[in-house]
């Protein structure tokens, strides 16, 4: 595994390797971003390791579509952006030229999906609750499509997404942020290996799968096509993408 990157020397509690991985070979060095979305503490680390490895790809958890709403979110005065969460404050301190979506729905993402459920083959229920998801996740894609296409013609921005509320805000300080940080991921992760144990979840690990999958090898492109990436990505994708883009633990 290649070391986390050093981001700065000043140590702040919201910058560190726990929630960084990084990729290094002929190509350039592609860096992995875990984050708690909506949370003050991974805003901050997003922008502050974009900013210092100023990437010539900027590749994001969001749907393609999606994409020119974050952006007109991050086009702001406001630092971070009051809408957008995360997501929007990468793309502020990106080149808007390099960004890019990875997420669902994409071509490679229903591929994927496809010969998934003809491997595993599961039951007509389990489908049925991943054709849903699938529905529900390329619904609200094009309502972000949408809600973009009103603001690149009015002033109009509109909020598709409310804010996922967090024990901490932006004015609270560093060490206070990064505690309720990795409290929140202690949380999360008790609860996924809980989860994981329920028959219900077959469906949302067969579409995970397939998710993580089409993302990793659609950052193997990226990686092929372009020298320094960073990724930004919900902390319990991290580890897995790391691990299909060849990074050993």
């Amino acid at each position: 595994m290649a070391a986390p990157p050093t981001i700065d020397a000043d140590s702040d509690p919201r910058v560190t390797g726990e929630y960084v991985r990084q990729v290094t070979d002929a190509h350039g060095t592609l860096t992995l971003l875990g984050v708690v979305h909506d949370h003050p503490a991974s805003r901050y680390r997003v922008q502050h390791v974009i900013e210092r490895v100023d990437p010539t790809v900027l590749a994001l958890e969001l749907p393609p579509m999606s994409i020119p709403l974050f952006e007109q979110y991050a086009a702001t005065d406001r630092t971070p952006p009051t809408f957008g969460g995360e997501m929007s404050a990468a793309i502020q301190a990106a080149s808007p030229e390099s960004v890019v979506g990875i997420d669902r729905p994409t071509g490679g993402f229903f591929r994927r999906l496809g010969r998934t459920l003809l491997r595993e083959r599961p039951s007509l229920d389990t489908i049925r609750r991943v054709v849903a998801n699938a529905v529900e996740t390329t619904e609200h894609a094009l309502l972000c499509r949408a809600a973009a296409a009103v603001g690149a013609r009015t002033s109009v921005r509109f909020e598709v997404d409310s804010p996922i509320p967090h024990d901490t805000t932006w004015t609270d300080s560093p060490d206070e942020q990064a505690r309720d940080e990795r409290e929140q991921v202690r949380r999360s992760r008790s609860f996924m290996s809980a989860f994981r144990t329920a028959s219900r979840s077959r469906a949302a690990r067969l579409e995970d799968d397939a998710r993580e999958a089409a993302m990793a090898t659609r950052l193997a492109e990226l990686h092929e096509q372009d020298s320094d990436i960073v990724c930004v990505v919900g902390i319990d994708h991290l580890d897995s993408l790391a691990e299909r883009l060849g990074e050993a633990e």
